[in-house]
């Protein structure tokens, strides 16, 4: 006999026996204690509590109020998604917006190409980055006028000017005129960095002009895969071409 048992048969008071688990209940586990079970109906009341705001706010909602994104939003994968909406256009809406890119593309490309000629008639591409550099060929008798040849002397300048492709004036010259133009070799270093500038922006001008020419003969491309004559890809698109495509040949009326 436990000693809970024999204190309470002495004071003359019940003894408190825990009800004992019914067999067919063996299978779901021991009885849960008193501290569980309050655990349990706190986190239900809780829960009921919950569903009481949420039924008072339903009663509460003005039905007449609506939002967009009622119709919009779907349940995908237990998220909700906006829907995007589609374009609805015709055929011949999508032609005309194809052509008025084309014309956007083509007149921003004949800007560029009036912006190089500028700065090529500017330039003169003299002296530019990558251009293939010119030959001047001389032509001699013997060997001794080859091994006694002086630049210098048979272009009749100063050594200092024979390097140059430009501006490169004679002895004479130089000796009836005076030099024009800076002759400090900080203000000459300057310039040629404002030269180098000038080609560095043509050479971009001319890529932009390039890569435009693609784009615009790309979205013609795309223009005409909208007709429906039956067509064979000929070659694949590149970064550097559109797609080349060979058609049926249909006699127009």
């Amino acid at each position: 006999m436990s000693a809970a048992f024999r204190k309470a048969a002495k004071s003359g008071q019940r003894p408190h026996r825990e009800r004992a688990q019914p067999a067919c209940r063996k299978k779901l586990g021991l009885l849960e204690k008193k501290k569980d079970y309050r655990l349990r109906a706190d986190d239900y009341h809780k829960k009921q509590n919950a569903l009481r705001a949420l039924q008072k706010k339903a009663l509460d909602k003005n039905p007449d109020e609506f939002y967009f994104k009622m119709i919009r939003a779907e349940l995908q994968d237990g998220v909700h998604t906006i829907k995007q909406p589609k374009d609805e256009v015709t055929p011949e809406q999508v032609k005309l917006m194809r052509t008025q890119d084309i014309k956007y593309v083509e007149m921003k490309r004949v800007a560029e190409a009036k912006k190089i000629e500028r700065l090529k008639s500017e330039l003169h591409l003299l002296d530019a980055e990558g251009k293939k550099p010119n030959k001047h060929v001389f032509f001699f008798d013997t060997k001794k006028e080859v091994q006694e040849f002086d630049i210098a002397t048979h272009l009749d300048t100063v050594p200092e000017l024979v390097d140059r492709v430009y501006n490169r004036p004679t002895i004479a010259t130089l000796q009836k005129e005076t030099l024009k133009g800076a002759t400090d070799p900080a203000r000459l270093k300057k310039l040629a960095q404002q030269r180098k500038n000038q080609y560095d922006l043509l050479k971009q001008r001319i890529e932009r002009e390039k890569a435009m020419f693609v784009i615009a003969q790309k979205i013609q491309t795309r223009k005409d895969l909208l007709d429906k004559t039956h067509k064979v890809k000929v070659k694949k698109e590149t970064t550097n071409g559109p797609a080349i495509y060979k058609f049926k040949f249909q006699r127009k009326r």
